[in-house]
């Protein structure tokens, strides 16, 4: 198991109490949306709640001091930061698989086509929003602190968002010409934001 992993199952551990705060933010999230349309289902999923919980051990560690933790564990500073972004990474993952699961059921119920051209749209898409989400947030959490900076953090990824879709007016047809390139502009986004993290962590060990 790599230093990346163990500190992951970190965070895992660090934001199991806060669980059922996740699962409820997470229904009434796919309650609200459901009355809308399945295809909107996952993206609102992703950007509502995997941002939320993606950022749960900041919170954490804000509130319990656990940067002192971290400081003493056997893992180098970069471990530490690449953790967490793999922990968001797979509650991005998490989100996703139950999200597509309900969307898909939500379409057969409704009697609407979800094929499998829209489930990769709607994929992209959500993938695209949470590496706006963590690109933009991490980087603030790490250099300032979750309490510092979360409304910011909260605010300002929803703001760009918004400001895109209205702006350029996009939907879910206007994207689908996009939508091969969505995919590793997202890995790009979170490569470029850890690497802007490291540089601004001042706890790292130069």
């Amino acid at each position: 198991m790599t230093a990346i992993t163990r500190m992951a199952l970190l965070d895992l551990r660090t934001v199991a109490p806060y669980r059922r705060q996740g699962l409820v933010l997470f229904a009434l999230v796919a309650v609200l949306f459901a009355n809308k349309s399945a295809v909107t289902l996952v993206p609102a999923l992703v950007l509502l709640v995997t941002s939320q919980v993606a950022a749960y051990p900041f919170l954490v560690a804000d509130k319990a001091g656990l940067e002192t933790l971290y400081a003493v564990l056997p893992l180098p500073r970069r471990s530490v930061l690449y953790g967490h972004y793999a922990w968001a990474t797979a509650s991005f993952l998490g989100t996703a698989a139950v999200g597509t699961a309900l969307a898909v059921v939500l379409a057969r119920v409704e009697a609407v086509p979800f094929g499998e051209h829209t489930l990769v749209t709607v994929l992209a898409v959500s993938w695209a929003l949470f590496a706006v989400n963590v690109a933009i947030q991490f980087p603030l959490f790490i250099r300032f602190g979750y309490s510092r900076i979360s409304v910011v953090g909260t605010t300002v990824p929803l703001a760009v968002v918004t400001l895109a879709v209205v702006r350029l007016h996009l939907t879910m047809t206007s994207i689908e010409t996009w939508v091969p390139l969505l995919w590793p502009a997202g890995v790009a986004a979170l490569v470029i934001s850890a690497t802007v993290a490291m540089s601004a962590d001042h706890r790292r060990v130069r």
